[in-house]
């Protein structure tokens, strides 16, 4: 999973209602198939990435696109939504 410009990347899929997140796979959407198989609801299920050298969260992916949802593009456009999920990735994945 390296990539010459952007080093270790860890796709992820993340629940902002429940507060949990699935990582690792292929694809964002192998992650949210994880998610929901759990439960969760895929309204509520976002794709990031996680870069670990530089603690970063990429808010990038396909799974994304919601016309339904007013997310027309691959990034996350609601600020709130970006906000959760940020938090959410940091608290598990740095604190926890």
């Amino acid at each position: 999973m390296a990539e010459p410009f952007f080093g270790l990347r860890i796709k992820l899929a993340v629940d902002v209602s429940r507060e949990i997140l699935a990582g690792g796979g292929e694809l964002h959407f192998d992650c949210e198939q994880l998610l929901l198989d759990d439960g969760s609801q895929q309204e509520n299920i976002w794709g990031a990435d996680w870069y670990p050298q530089t603690k970063e969260v990429g808010l990038e992916s396909i799974i994304n696109i919601r016309p339904r949802q007013q997310n027309m593009t691959m990034e996350v456009r609601d600020l709130q939504i970006k906000a959760r999920i940020e938090k959410i990735v940091r608290y598990l994945l740095e604190v926890v």
